[in-house]
């Protein structure tokens, strides 16, 4: 057994013995009434008030002077003093309690539930005496917590972004610091579903599983059901099924959608993610991007208070309206190179000209979005709309209703990277099914990102789909410059990582 465990676990489990031995069942079942935390005590607290709490947390540090020992707590809200003298602590003679469990038998990182009296040291710092203290639950492994040297530098702390990112528990006990980012995430999503709801729009929910993968170019995870002795795909777009209930009646549906895709990763890029699409029948994209410009104003407020955010060097400033180019004039802004009459070949020639990396299966709408990638996206900091693609690059959307050969599409790029996607989707069955024979032809080139042609789908236009705007906004993304965070990973609470050696 010695060879499984650290030293330093083995003695954390003899302490689980010794405390059996006690009759102290280190992992109770009954409940253990909470009725404060140490942010509304240091909050409200004033000197001379009579406050008598009850509290639980894990124990962070502590100094053990003879009978009476200082202990850090920790709870959710943050962390406050405890002074544990025996005297006070231990009813008549019986000292076990401190003398054997709380010397000699408790670790950093136990969890224990305290009830006491606050009060002020004369440090001047708000406390907690303790009356009586409860063992919940026994840490069997150290706290990699931060140590300091001699000259007052940290080291030692649980900083390593692998271990970060794979031990998110870990993480968030030592480094309390992340849980703010998550929270903002929270606020996030609980402002875009206020301003939603509050616009009338119903909140849905669509399949995970889809026998057709559909509603974006991408590579989709694969899977198999037994019973129907079919395969499926998780989904990597929830966009067919939501205009599905557009043809079907309601006037305007959205849904916080786990989208899964089989492709690469990176610090923007993780194989789960998390989307929000939105379908209004009866709308343009014109109008839906004034909707993104007046929703993401709304959450930058609700989150910092302020619609200038911070965002590593740069700050981004969400107040309406923001910047827009077309396309091509991007393009032709960022390289000085118009390219809007330029045929496939053409297209080929300048992107190698250019230095972009291309191949033999990109059709005219990749070449113009590797080129837009390479030359565009990464110079666009503050919020800006890019409008009217190429037909090419936007096999659902409609056809652009004065420019020959665009859709009318938008894209909102912030901080150099794509947040939102948006159409004025395109709802003429026949002009659908020859934009998807279009992606076969594609997929026949060898482009594993090329769409399906779904004849269910197909059916539901035809039976008549009203102008509708769509809307899908990538909420990892938006977390990101939100809470400015550097990696997709620090504002996901468990991202997939490879195998742990």
């Amino acid at each position: 057994m010695s060879k499984d465990f650290s030293e330093q676990e083995l003695v954390r489990r003899d302490s689980l013995k010794k405390l059996s031995d006690l009759g102290i069942n280190s992992y109770p079942a009954e409940l253990f009434d909470v009725n404060n935390s140490s942010q509304n005590i240091k909050k409200n607290f004033k000197e001379g008030d009579v406050l008598p709490v009850s509290i639980a947390g894990r124990i962070m540090s502590r100094r053990i002077m003879g009978k009476a020992s200082f202990v850090e707590l920790q709870d959710s809200h943050g962390k406050i003093q405890l002074y544990v003298n025996r005297d006070e602590m231990c009813e008549g003679e019986d000292k076990t309690m401190y003398n054997q469990v709380f010397k000699r038998l408790l670790d950093i990182g136990d969890i224990i539930g305290v009830t006491g009296n606050v009060f002020i040291t004369k440090v001047g710092e708000i406390s907690i005496m303790v009356k009586s203290l409860k063992v919940l639950s026994k840490s069997l492994r150290p706290l990699p917590l931060p140590k300091t040297d001699a000259d007052g530098n940290l080291f030692d702390a649980f900083t390593s972004p692998e271990k970060r990112y794979r031990q998110r528990y870990v993480d968030l006990i030592v480094n309390t610091g992340v849980k703010k980012a998550f929270i903002q995430r929270t606020k996030l999503t609980n402002s875009m579903r206020e301003y939603l709801n509050s616009n009338g729009y119903l909140e849905v929910e669509t399949p995970i599983l889809q026998p057709i993968y559909g509603g974006a170019s991408a590579r989709p995870f694969k899977t198999h059901h037994n019973t129907l002795d079919m395969d499926l795909y998780l989904r990597i777009a929830n966009e067919l099924y939501l205009k599905r209930l557009i043809v079907g009646g309601f006037d305007g549906v959205y849904e916080f959608s786990k989208d899964f895709r089989n492709e690469g990763m990176s610090r923007f890029h993780n194989p789960e993610f998390t989307q929000m699409e939105l379908y209004v029948a009866y709308k343009d994209y014109n109008w839906m991007m004034d909707l993104v410009e007046e929703m993401v104003e709304k959450i930058a407020l609700d989150i910092h208070g302020k619609t200038e955010v911070q965002v590593g060097d740069n700050l981004i400033n969400f107040k309406r309206p923001w910047k827009r180019y077309t396309m091509y004039e991007a393009i032709e802004n960022f390289t000085k190179i118009d390219i809007s009459k330029m045929n496939e070949s053409e297209l080929a020639t300048t992107a190698k000209q250019l230095g972009v990396q291309i191949d033999s299966s990109m059709g005219r709408g990749k070449l113009i979005d590797e080129i837009f990638g390479e030359f565009c996206e990464s110079k666009l900091i503050q919020p800006t709309f890019i409008t009217d693609y190429p037909i090419e690059m936007s096999p659902l959307a409609k056809k652009h209703r004065s420019k020959e050969g665009l859709v009318e599409r938008f894209e909102a790029v912030c901080n150099g990277k794509e947040i939102c996607n948006a159409f004025s989707e395109l709802n003429d069955p026949i002009d659908q099914r020859e934009r998807f024979k279009d992606q076969l032809e594609l997929a026949k080139r060898g482009d594993e990102e090329a769409m399906q042609l779904d004849e269910d789908f197909l059916r539901s236009l035809e039976y008549g789909m009203p102008p509708t705007a769509g809307l899908g906004i990538g909420i990892d993304r938006l977390a990101m410059i939100m809470t400015n965070s550097n990696s997709i990973q620090d504002v996901l609470f468990f991202p997939q990582m490879k195998k742990e050696n």
